[in-house]
C-alpha cells in the first residue's frame, strides 16, 4: 500500500509541473489526497521533495509536516478520574455524568428473540432507567473494589484486615460510611464480606478478636455485596496462591458461566441446574498426588434478589432435579456455583457472624431491654439487609450477644452460620448478578477479571 500511495503522489506532482510550468506567481496546487499523503511519514516527505526537471521551485520545496491530531479517548471525553489504591474516590466523581458502564449484554434467543426489537419491550426497558443506573453504579463499585482486592490480598494478612479493607473501599466508593443513622440503608455494603477458607464454603466473616491469618495453601472464597438504594449486586470469586488448585477454580468458573448462559426468561430451574452439574463434574483436580473429582455442593443454590432482600424466594439449583419453576421477566438472580473436593454437601459449623432481620418478622414481645434497643438499631441502620457482629461493634454497641440471641430465638432475626464440607476438603465459588430486562439479559457484575 505504501508504494502505491507514494507513486500516486509523484505522478500528481509531475502533472502539476507540466500544467503550471509557465507560471511564476508561486501559487501552490494541492488536493486533499495530496495533503493526506504528505503526512504519511518523514521518509515519504523526503522523496516528495525531489521535483521533476523544469518544475517551479515551490513544488520542489519540502513541505512542512503537520502533526496529526490526537484522538480523544473515551476516558478523556468522559473526563474520568482514575481510582486510587486503596480505592477511596466515589464512583460519582469518576462518572460525574451519572452514566455508569453497562454489564455484559446478551440477547435472548429462540422464542424470546423478538424481545430485542419489540417496541413494547423497549418501552418497558426505558422505564427502568433509575433501576438500571443504581444497579450499574453498585456493579462498578464492586468491580473497582474487587480488582484492588485481587491485587492487594496476600498470604500473611489477617482475615479482619482483608474484610475491613474491602468494606472500607465499598463505603468510600458508594459515598456512604454507614455511621450516621439510616446512611447504610441508602447505599454501602449489601451484606458482610465473606472470607470462607478451604472446606468452609460460605457465610464466614471474622468476628471481633479473630486472629486467623491467610496461608499460602488456602483456598479463599471472597463474597461481598454492594447496594445502592437496596439494589444489591451479589458477586463472588475465589483466590488461591498455589497453582495446584487451578482446575478446581476453572471448574467452578466454567459452571457459573454455564449457569449465566442458560439463565433467561421462561427457563426452568431444573434445566439450569442440570447444565451446571454436567460442566462442573466433568473436571478433576490433582492434590497431593491424588486425583479428586470436583463435585457440586448440592445443597447450595443461587437465588433471586429483591430490593433490600438478598434472598427473594426462588432458588437456582446447581444440580439436576425436578424444580419446574421458571425465571420471569424483570427478575434479578444471583447465579452462583460451588465446587468441592469433599462430599459435595455442607453443614452448619463454626461461630456465627452473619445475621439479617426477617422481612416477615413477627411482632413478638421482647422482655430484654437490650434486645429492644438492638432491634431499633438494626431496623434503622440495616433494615432487612444482612449485617455481621463487626458492624454492630462499629456502631458502638457493646454486650449485645444476649439481645441478639433473643432476637434470633424470637424469629425476628435470622442467623446464617458458616457452611462447611468435610475437613480436609477444598471448596470454590464464583458468582454473578444478572438482570432479566424486558429486551436483553444483562450480566451486570461482569468484569475483565471474571
Amino acid at each position: 500500500m505504501a508504494a502505491q500511495v507514494r507513486t500516486g503522489v509523484e505522478n500528481m506532482r509531475l502533472d502539476q509541473a507540466e500544467s503550471s510550468g509557465a507560471s511564476t506567481n508561486g501559487t501552490k496546487v494541492t488536493t486533499p489526497s495530496a495533503e493526506g499523503d504528505q503526512e504519511d511519514s518523514e521518509d515519504e516527505k523526503e522523496g516528495d521533495g525531489v521535483a521533476a526537471e523544469g518544475a517551479p521551485l515551490e513544488i520542489a520545496k519540502k513541505k512542512k509536516k503537520r502533526k496529526p491530531k490526537k484522538k480523544k479517548t473515551a476516558s478523556v471525553t468522559a473526563n474520568q478520574k482514575s481510582q486510587s489504591s486503596p480505592p477511596r474516590i466515589p464512583v460519582t466523581n469518576i462518572f460525574p455524568n451519572g452514566i455508569y458502564p453497562e454489564g455484559q449484554i446478551v440477547d435472548y434467543k429462540d422464542e424470546n428473540a423478538y424481545r430485542t426489537t419489540n417496541e413494547e419491550k423497549r418501552y418497558l426497558d426505558r422505564m427502568n432507567h433509575d433501576f438500571l443506573t443504581e444497579y450499574r453504579q453498585g456493579a462498578e463499585v464492586h468491580r473497582q473494589v474487587r480488582q484492588w482486592a485481587q491485587k492487594s490480598i496476600k498470604p500473611g494478612q489477617t482475615l479482619t484486615e482483608i474484610a475491613e479493607g474491602i468494606e472500607d473501599g465499598v463505603r468510600a466508593l458508594t459515598g456512604h460510611q454507614g455511621l450516621e443513622e439510616g446512611d447504610n440503608i441508602k447505599g454501602g455494603m449489601g451484606f458482610p464480606t465473606g472470607l470462607s477458607i478451604n472446606n468452609c464454603a460460605a457465610h464466614y466473616t471474622p468476628n471481633a478478636g479473630n486472629k486467623m491469618i491467610l496461608q499460602h495453601g488456602d483456598v479463599m472464597k471472597v463474597d461481598f455485596g454492594v447496594h445502592i438504594n437496596g439494589r444489591i449486586v451479589d458477586s463472588a470469586f475465589t483466590m488461591t496462591f498455589d497453582p495446584v488448585y487451578d482446575n478446581l477454580l476453572a471448574s467452578v468458573k466454567d459452571a457459573t458461566n454455564t449457569g449465566v448462559r442458560e439463565a433467561g426468561i421462561d427457563v426452568r430451574m431444573s434445566d439450569i441446574g442440570a447444565a451446571i452439574q454436567e460442566v462442573m463434574e466433568s473436571y478433576e483436580v490433582e492434590i497431593g498426588g491424588q486425583s479428586l473429582p470436583v463435585k457440586c455442593i448440592r445443597n447450595l443454590n443461587g437465588h433471586d434478589i429483591g430490593q433490600y432482600r438478598i434472598h427473594g424466594g426462588k432458588s437456582v439449583p446447581i444440580v439436576k432435579g425436578g424444580d419446574q419453576t421458571k425465571m420471569e421477566e424483570g427478575e434479578i438472580f444471583a447465579i452462583e456455583t460451588f465446587g468441592s473436593t469433599g462430599k459435595g454437601y455442607v453443614r452448619d459449623d463454626l461461630e456465627t457472624s452473619h445475621y439479617a432481620k426477617r422481612p416477615d418478622a413477627p411482632n413478638a414481645s421482647l422482655r430484654l431491654s437490650s434486645a429492644k434497643s438492638l432491634l431499633n438499631t438494626i431496623t434503622k441502620n440495616f433494615g432487612t439487609l444482612p449485617f455481621c457482629r463487626r458492624y454492630l461493634d462499629r456502631l458502638g454497641h457493646e454486650k449485645y450477644l444476649l439481645g441478639l440471641n433473643s432476637l434470633v430465638s424470637s424469629g425476628i432475626v435470622e442467623a446464617y452460620p458458616p457452611l462447611c464440607d468435610v475437613k480436609g476438603s477444598y471448596t470454590a465459588q464464583f458468582e454473578h448478578t444478572i438482570l432479566l430486562r424486558p429486551t436483553v439479559k444483562e450480566v451486570v457484575s461482569r468484569g475483565d477479571d471474571y
